[in-house]
């Protein structure tokens, strides 16, 4: 993990590019074709001369729709794939602490499209503690709702820039915790679109 670090810290990308890093994988956003292959090919011939090896089979695109990590990207908006929702919302009540663990673990991956998802979910880390494992109503109750929640995420995105934009910060406390989300509108639009939640 330290050399790729390194190998990417000697990569200078100017912030023209808006790209999104994964360790093997470099996704290229734009919104024309021309502008997406002459971005794709600029930062190919970066890494090509910081001695990257790139596999020609491996290059994809331009593409409306893509699927990657399990988060269906498209028209610069990001949502849980269906196939995701299908396997989560078709799992059964954990009977473990170490089941309860992995079931937590799934799910947060995709906390930041649920609202309030530490409220939900905190009876389900109830019983990951070091007692004695009890599946009582109250997370029997979580664990429905969360899946319901999953099953109905929105679509997050996209990340919008200029003057006409405004980003709304909406926050909450109470007892159960603090939650907030991210919002942008642009004129016209009465609600806007989240960015994502948090809690």
């Amino acid at each position: 993990m330290d050399g790729s670090r390194l190998h990417w810290k000697r990569v200078r990308l100017r912030s023209a590019y808006s790209i999104s890093i994964v360790p093997t994988d470099i996704i290229v956003l734009g919104n024309m074709t021309m502008e997406m292959f002459e971005k794709g090919e600029k930062i190919i011939q970066i890494l090509l001369k910081a001695s990257f090896a790139i596999k020609q089979s491996k290059v994809k695109g331009p593409a409306r729709e893509i699927q990657f990590l399990g988060v269906k990207w498209q028209d610069g908006r990001w949502q849980i794939h269906s196939e995701v929702i299908n396997k989560i919302t078709a799992m059964s009540p954990p009977t473990s602490k170490k089941e309860t663990q992995a079931f937590l673990g799934t799910i947060g991956f995709w906390r930041m499209y649920i609202p309030e998802y530490s409220q939900i979910v905190s009876p389900l880390y109830l019983v990951t503690r070091k007692n004695d494992f009890h599946w009582g109503p109250e997370q029997q109750q979580a664990f429905a709702q969360i899946k319901q929640e999953i099953a109905h995420a929105v679509a997050l995105g996209p990340v919008r820039t200029g003057p006409d934009v405004k980003n709304v910060l909406y926050s909450a406390a109470g007892n159960n915790g603090l939650s907030w989300s991210l919002w942008q509108k642009v004129t016209g639009e009465t609600r806007g679109r989240p960015l994502g939640f948090w809690s």
